[in-house]
């Protein structure tokens, strides 16, 4: 450790104190409240350079002229006695995330990608962020000038679609960029120098920035607009609007179940939402859905979604929720009908209980094959408040099972000639799964689902897929 000599400390701090327009009274206030024990006076003779003072008090006395810097001036600050760079790191990982912390404070969005760049210098190497827009079908870069990547056919894309990394001929090492578990978009990371994008130290310090950075976008996304725009082709309408600022994220996951949903249109949702809730005992899933587009269905899904989550945060059996989303219908004679399903799956044994009000029977996939829950009566053909729901269907999943809950968009969606995508398309689709993950399982679904219409879609298409996994 160097230690700064005591005079050049001495006039170093004076010039600060000078510009940071306290008296020496208010001074010696600060200095006193640190633990300082000298005197007024004894502080104005060492600021005039007439005595010499103790390290810790010397500190002090910077620390106090700092702490009032850092109100009115900015960041020219008066020097410790002790260098500062053995307080930061000045290269390698922990520079970077520090630079990228650092730089992200009180940023605007559209400022990561130069933050991003900072923090990449620190471990020699150039980064480019491509986040995947709203459709799904592309990666769209927030460097000026650098093409987007087509989710299905390129590199980046399949590094998106699998969640993982990997290293190009070419020596570019690409990762996906998460919050938490869910997909955001990818990381394309070039050397700068001699570093080896093969070293598995230097994937991990990657892997590191990406989940920091994951963050980072999704926070900044909820004060501003700069990213959020990049990653829209066009204008969503106000249902659409709506609709999505009342949805989780995409992904949800904890060690025993992963959760993946896909909806669109994006830009035109109408009636179709989801929600779920993770715990270390169970998994609330629930999809609410009017089916055909009509006005108010809107308002219709986000009134019976917010009834649900209301009942369920205060502990509400899955009967009880589906009264409270009943009597929130009722409460509104005029809007759509609200169809739905409300499901419990218990993550310690697998027992998946489940309500369904007039929607399509949900799908088990297990081994390959895609089969419906079998439902012991008649379904409720709505949500009622009064009287008895029908009797729960229950029934036991094997680990990897895939639950899958689905619109009436899905199925009812036709193609030129009039022919529905249909039940067995979702099952043959459903049986591709080759251990993907579900929110990419959920995305190929409605993309197939689009491609049959022809991208036009008079009912959304929204699904939710849940992989049990035991512990």
């Amino acid at each position: 450790m160097r230690f700064l000599p005591e005079e050049e400390q001495r006039q170093q701090i004076a010039a600060c104190f000078a510009r940071s327009d306290l008296t020496l009274e208010q001074l010696w206030m600060r200095y006193f409240a640190l633990g300082g024990s000298l005197s007024l006076l004894e502080l104005d003779a060492y600021l005039n350079g007439l005595v010499t003072l103790p390290r810790v008090d010397r500190d002090m006395l910077a620390h106090a002229v700092n702490e009032r810097l850092d109100e009115v001036a900015g960041p020219a600050r008066a020097p410790y006695s002790h260098t500062v760079s053995d307080a930061k790191p000045l290269h390698g990982p922990l520079k970077a995330l520090v630079d990228l912390l650092e730089g992200a404070h009180r940023a605007p969005p559209e400022r990561l990608p130069a933050v991003v760049a900072e923090a990449g210098r620190a471990l020699d190497l150039n980064i480019g962020v491509y986040l995947a827009d709203y459709d799904q079908r592309t990666l769209v870069p927030l460097r000026p000038g650098a093409a987007a990547l087509d989710i299905e056919s390129t590199v980046g894309g399949d590094v998106f679609r699998r969640a993982e990394t990997t290293v190009t001929p070419d020596g570019t090492l690409w990762t996906i960029l998460v919050d938490g578990v869910e997909r955001l978009g990818v990381l394309e990371i070039v050397p700068a120098g001699d570093a080896d994008p093969a070293d598995p130290v230097l994937r991990e310090q990657c892997r590191w920035l990406a989940a920091l950075l994951g963050h980072l976008v999704t926070v900044t996304t909820q004060y501003g607009d700069g990213l959020d725009r990049r990653r829209r082709h066009r204008r969503r309408g106000a249902p659409a609007e709506l609709l999505w600022q009342s949805l989780p994220p995409l992904t949800g996951a904890t060690e025993s179940v992963v959760v993946g949903v896909s909806v669109q249109p994006a830009y035109d949702l109408s009636g179709t939402v989801f929600d779920y809730a993770l715990s270390e005992e169970r998994a609330q899933l629930a999809v609410f859905d009017t089916g055909a587009r009509s006005p108010g269905a809107d308002t219709a899904v986000v009134h019976a979604l917010a009834a649900y989550r209301a009942a369920r945060h205060v502990g509400a059996s899955l009967g009880e929720q589906f009264a409270a989303v009943g009597a929130e219908l009722e409460s509104r004679p005029d809007a759509p009908d609200v169809c739905g399903v409300l499901a419990e799956l218990d993550l310690r044994t697998g027992v998946l209980r489940l309500l369904d009000a007039g929607h399509p029977t949900p799908l088990v996939v297990r081994g390959g094959e895609a089969l419906p829950v079998p439902v012991p009566g008649p379904a409720a053909a709505r949500f009622a408040s009064a009287g008895e729901p029908a009797p729960a269907t229950e029934i036991r999943l094997e680990a990897g099972d895939l639950l899958v809950l689905y619109s009436r968009g899905v199925a009812e969606t036709t193609d030129g000639t009039g022919e529905p995508f249909g039940r067995a398309r979702i099952a043959g689709h459903l049986g591709e799964d080759a251990g993907e993950l579900p929110p990419e399982i959920a995305r190929r679904l409605t993309r197939a689902v689009s491609d049959h219409g022809g991208g036009e879609f008079r009912q959304d298409a929204g699904v939710l897929i849940a992989r049990w996994i035991p512990r």
